[in-house]
């Protein structure tokens, strides 16, 4: 408390009072209000103290520490902020020091701990002393702040002065920059219509060269040579005159080059250079298959001669043919058109020599060719049955037929592929690289295994397609007209084949079907058509050879009376028999179809024959069909279609033995199974016992009846065995026909028993046990 009334009874004077006493006013306040807390555990009631302005004034006077590190470090600077510390009213805002001195200063004052209120009360009193003494030193500061207000108006006027000339400055810097910004866009016109006029000037020189005609490509396309050796220049033309019309066409021109005059009058040039050499390249190429093909015809070496077969070699003709095989591309790109002329002259050229040689191997080929010649009489009536037919060996013919499509088919398959490619038609190969028509494979030692690789695959590789249809059907057009009237050669081997041996047909016939099968559906169009036709001439001869047969076996149910077996029957088992060892592949079905006419009209013929006579008609049927039989039973155990007239022929034999036995039997039995007979009819209207009672039926007829009729049933049934054997010519056939006479005989005498058993209990006539020891004893 002494301390207090010191300091208020010093003579301070007003003016002395300053910032630094209000600071240490505001820490004595602070220091005391933590002191307080400490003793009470909590903040004492404060009235008259305005708690938020001490706060924000320690707040405001927060010191900063620096922190300084050694030297060598450089200096570290730690500041104390806001954020990193929260100043309230209960945190420490002075020294340890301060602290110790504001204790001591408490210490004076003589209060206990519940005067809180008075020592309140005096701290109020002496904070209004100070605020008094701050109002009185402000006052007396007066002169003070006028001086410094007139020092801010002075550096005021300064200030604006200087921003009026900021904004002079300003205005000259914004005119500065625009005028720099013009000339900078002035610039930069200049320097992008110079680049501009650079690359017009690289265009331009660009499309001058690219309408450039170099004069050695010009010279070639209008007045150069063909000839092989300098094709090299005239191909590498052609590239050029290529690609210069397609750089002159979208998209490597661009659109609006093609209106420029220059553009168009070099385009017109250059279709002009192309229609000229297309014009000189079709001429020569004409002329040069022409000269070609003349050449070879005119030399005989080429061509088989009287004792030599010479197989046709193009080895030389597709080399010499390839040497253009480039040219040929390269007109097809200028002008598609062109290539038909072409196309036509040389399938024409190429036609001559291919007839040519097909005509001298053919004919070499039959004059080489010794064979027999066999009759195509193979079923003709004869004077006797037993004649034997030439069957000489003419297996000579089917080779020589066979050596003929083995030379040509090939040939004309290679040729059909070559002019394929060789013309630039767009289609997929006609038969796989070393392949032959046949399906077989080249040897080592063919000649033209290579002749087809014509080193051009090479040039469209990238714009290679499959044939279309309408592309397919422009080769097979083309191939026809190339490969046309080759076919009558063939024709020729074929007639000549079936003049020496008509059963020829049928090896030849399986030959061809076997070189057709090799053929594909959509290759090679004429080859194929050429084997279609030959598989139909040769079926036409052979159903020629048929229907002579036919008419052979026809004409013998012109002859008066005919007995025995026919002498076609025989012969048609020599005939199958023939037949069957000239089947190869698929003519199975051609000998099945003749085999069916053969044997119906063979059938229907016998039929006819046997009406001629009703007396024996059944001798004459089942002894030829017994015949049949007996010829064919091997062949039918192998070939179906045989198998099933085989039957046929028996159940017919069946039918004609037994109507031929019964006639017999009724014959020499007539009166007897006639009884038995009527009684049969009877009951099927009366009873049993009443049939002995009706007339005709009584029991004395039947005595009678069996005293004429069984009294010397022995001989009866030796007369039936000889009329039996009468008319048969086939002694062979009587066993077993007087096997089935007794079973039948037997079998109708049981019935009767059984009838006379039943209608006339008490009547006794001879077993059937009876009759059945007399049969077996004869």
């Amino acid at each position: 408390m002494m301390g207090f009334d010191n300091l208020r009874n010093q003579s301070v004077a007003p003016s002395q009072w300053t910032m630094r006493n209000i600071n240490d006013r505001n820490r004595l306040l602070l220091c005391i209000l933590n002191i307080c807390k400490e003793i009470l555990g909590q903040l004492p009631k404060v009235v008259g103290i305005d708690i938020v302005e001490l706060a924000l004034w320690a707040k405001e006077n927060t010191p900063t520490v620096t922190n300084r590190a050694h030297p060598r470090d450089g200096p570290l600077a730690s500041v104390v902020t806001e954020s990193d510390s929260k100043v309230t009213v209960e945190k420490d805002l002075v020294s340890q020091a301060e602290e110790e001195d504001m204790e001591a200063l408490l210490g004076t004052y003589v209060m206990g701990i519940g005067e809180a209120e008075a020592f309140s009360e005096r701290l109020k009193r002496e904070l209004l002393a100070l605020e008094a003494a701050n109002v009185h030193a402000i006052l007396e500061s007066e002169p003070l702040v006028e001086e410094v207000l007139q020092g801010l108006e002075s550096a005021t006027i300064c200030v604006e002065d200087m921003d009026e000339w900021l904004g002079i400055f300003n205005i000259k810097l914004r005119h500065m920059r625009q005028d720099i910004e013009s000339i900078e866009t002035r610039n930069n016109k200049l320097e992008m219509q110079s680049v501009n006029n650079e690359s017009l000037i690289k265009e331009l020189d660009k499309l001058l060269e690219r309408l450039r005609v170099p004069s050695e490509y010009a010279t070639s396309l209008t007045g150069g040579s063909f000839d092989e050796a300098r094709m090299l220049q005239n191909v590498e033309a052609c590239e050029w005159l290529t690609n210069a019309l397609q750089s002159l066409e979208a998209p490597k021109l661009d659109p609006s080059y093609a209106k420029m005059k220059a553009v168009k009058e070099k385009r017109a040039e250059l279709e002009k250079l192309k229609t000229t050499f297309v014009r000189r390249a079709s001429e020569f190429l004409r002329n040069y298959f022409s000269s070609l093909v003349d050449f070879m015809i005119s030399d005989k070496s080429y061509f088989s001669q009287r004792g030599q077969l010479k197989r046709p070699d193009h080895a030389d003709l597709r080399y010499k043919c390839r040497t253009y095989a480039r040219l040929l591309q390269h007109l097809k790109s200028l002008d598609k058109n062109c290539l038909g002329p072409l196309r036509n002259a040389y399938c024409h050229s190429l036609n001559l020599l291919l007839r040519r040689e097909a005509r001298e191997f053919a004919n070499e080929l039959r004059a080489s060719t010794k064979a027999p010649r066999n009759p195509s009489v193979w079923l003709e009536a004869s004077s006797g049955s037993n004649q034997i037919v030439n069957s000489a060996d003419t297996s000579t013919v089917s080779e020589a037929y066979a050596k003929m499509l083995t030379i040509f088919i090939p040939l004309l398959v290679d040729e059909s592929s070559f002019f394929a490619h060789f013309m630039c038609f767009e289609v997929p190969a006609l038969v796989p690289p070393g392949g032959h028509g046949d399906g077989s494979k080249t040897g080592p030692n063919d000649n033209d295994a290579n002749d087809d690789d014509l080193g051009i695959m090479d040039i469209d590789e990238n714009d290679s397609k499959t044939g279309n249809s309408a592309e397919l059907g422009t080769l097979n057009e083309s191939l026809q007209e190339l490969l046309d009237g080759i076919q009558e050669d063939f024709y020729a081997v074929v007639d000549w084949a079936y003049k020496i041996d008509p059963l020829r047909c049928i090896s030849m016939h399986g030959i061809t079907e076997r070189y057709l099968s090799g053929q594909k559906a959509d290759a090679a169009g004429f080859v194929r058509r050429l084997l279609d036709d030959l598989e139909s001439k040769i079926s036409l001869q052979f159903n020629r050879f048929v229907d002579e047969a036919c008419h052979q076996i026809e004409r013998n149910e012109r002859n008066v009376r005919q007995m025995g077996v026919l002498s076609y029957i025989p012969r048609f088992a020599t005939l199958a028999t023939r037949m069957e060892q000239y089947i190869q592949g698929q003519s199975r079905d051609l000998v099945d179809q003749a085999y069916t006419k053969f044997v119906s009209i063979m059938f229907a013929t016998l039929e006819k024959i046997a009406q001629t006579d009703p007396k024996v008609a059944d001798i004459v049927l089942l002894e030829n069909y017994a015949a049949f039989q007996n010829s064919l039973y091997d062949l039918a155990n192998v070939v179906p279609t045989l198998a099933k007239f085989y039957h046929q022929a028996s159940e017919s034999y069946e039918q004609a033995c037994t109507r031929h036995i019964n006639m017999i039997i009724y014959f020499q039995f007539e009166r007897l199974f006639q009884f038995a007979r009527k009684i049969e009819d009877l009951m099927y209207t009366i009873t049993p016992e009443e049939i002995p009672f009706q007339l005709g039926l009584s029991k004395m007829d039947l005595r009678k009846m069996i005293k004429s009729t069984l009294s010397g049933v022995d001989k009866s049934i030796t007369a039936m065995y000889r009329r039996l054997q009468k008319n048969l010519t086939s002694e062979e056939l009587l066993p077993s026909l007087w096997d089935k006479c007794k079973k039948e005989f037997l079998d109708k005498y049981e019935s009767f028993a059984q009838l006379v058993a039943k209608i006339y209990p008490n009547e006794t006539i001879t077993s059937v046990a009876g009759m059945r020891e007399l049969l077996a004893s004869m």
